[in-house]
């Protein structure tokens, strides 16, 4: 699978341009706040609908434009799709694979899966429970569509809930009746995904242990704990008697949208204890883990975005990187720098097909490894 070329109209700070790409590496040079991290943001919106930054979309358009068009066409295994995305000011943003546009979103969730790395995922150890989540999720919604409706059942009657909840205070009454359609479905939905949650954590655990060993150098032992209210099995009786705390926070405080994974080093806390080396290699570790889950699950190598990642990886992290790069383990990359001439030294080794662009406030050239 890869995307083989991109079109973008009035896209963050793009006017308008064009690329091609190969199907193996692709290099984007520029100074920071050129645009670089746009062009991959663009491709993150064809793959997964929504963008990996700013999750406003009206927020993504060109200043002083009323929409944007993002079109790529990808090769799905000998496959042509056409992919758009178009999203016009104060309007529903629309989606289509080949001219035929979704009705939900979520149907094009897993088509074309994904990887990004990026300097801000080190929010995925060192930020809260949610950002974990959300790491988790997006694995578990590209490779399994059940997981995904779940998913979004939940959400939906959480949000329902409460929002009746607030009203309940507000108004002064309470009526149990009004709630029972929601408890129900909350803990039924619940108990769902928490046994996908575990399931999925005790497949992903050693695909993780085995790339964390390589990439650190190190027999450091790690480990995740899943941490859920599910794990009680008198879950149901906890979720009905949270009630009257539930009324008091106008909100629901029991359930799987509290779950946490606990990442630990020797049996303590990453986040605590770990050294910036040993957070930096269980980073690259977790997503290299979820390449190849995505690889093994859907039969093709996902495009891997790298975004300034030679800033951030010390030469060891990066070499072993490249180890992979080189022995063909990927599929098509995409990679940002702002220092040419680092990444130059370091991809001219490679045997493979690369194109370099260089970005200058929203403007693209090609460039070459030379």
């Amino acid at each position: 699978m890869h995307l083989k070329n991109l079109k973008l109209i009035q896209f963050k700070n793009y006017r308008q341009e064009q690329l091609d790409f190969s199907p193996e590496m692709n290099c984007l040079f520029g100074v920071n706040g050129a645009g670089k991290t746009n062009l991959l943001d663009a491709i993150h919106y064809l793959c997964l609908t929504k963008s990996a930054f700013n999750t406003v979309d009206s927020q993504n358009i060109l200043h002083e434009s009323d929409f944007f068009n993002i079109q790529g066409e990808f090769d799905l295994e000998g496959k042509p799709l056409q992919v758009t995305c178009i999203q016009q000011a104060g309007r529903k943003k629309q989606f289509e694979v080949n001219g035929k546009p979704y009705v939900r979103l979520s149907e094009h969730i897993g088509l074309l899966p994904l990887v990004l790395i990026a300097p801000d995922d080190t929010v995925i150890i060192n930020g809260g429970s949610e950002e974990r989540r959300k790491f988790f999720d997006n694995i578990m919604c590209q490779s399994d569509k059940s997981y995904l409706e779940h998913l979004i059942r939940y959400q939906h009657y959480l949000k329902q809930r409460n929002a009746l909840l607030k009203n309940f205070s507000e108004g002064q009454r309470f009526d149990r009746l009004l709630l029972e359609p929601f408890d129900r479905q909350l803990i039924q939905l619940a108990k769902a995904l928490y046994i996908s949650r575990r399931t999925f954590i005790e497949k992903y655990l050693p695909i993780l242990t085995e790339h964390y060993a390589a990439i650190s150098g190190k027999r450091e032992h790690i480990h995740i704990e899943y941490q859920s209210d599910l794990s009680d099995d008198r879950f149901e009786q906890v979720f009905l008697r949270s009630l009257d705390k539930d009324l008091f926070l106008k909100r629901t405080g029991c359930g799987v949208h509290k779950d946490d994974y606990i990442f630990q080093l020797e049996k303590y806390p990453l986040k605590k204890f770990g050294s910036q080396g040993q957070k930096k290699s269980f980073l690259i570790s977790l997503k290299l883990a979820q390449f190849e889950v995505f690889k093994k699950l859907k039969g093709v190598k996902p495009i891997l975005l790298l975004d300034d990642i030679f800033d951030k990886l010390d030469d060891f992290r990066i070499s072993h990187l490249m180890e992979g790069v080189a022995k063909g383990e990927f599929g098509q990359l995409f990679i940002t720098d702002a220092r040419p001439e680092r990444s130059k030294e370091i991809l001219r080794e490679l045997p493979m097909n690369i194109l370099c662009y260089t970005i200058f406030n929203g403007q693209i050239q090609s460039a070459d490894l030379s």
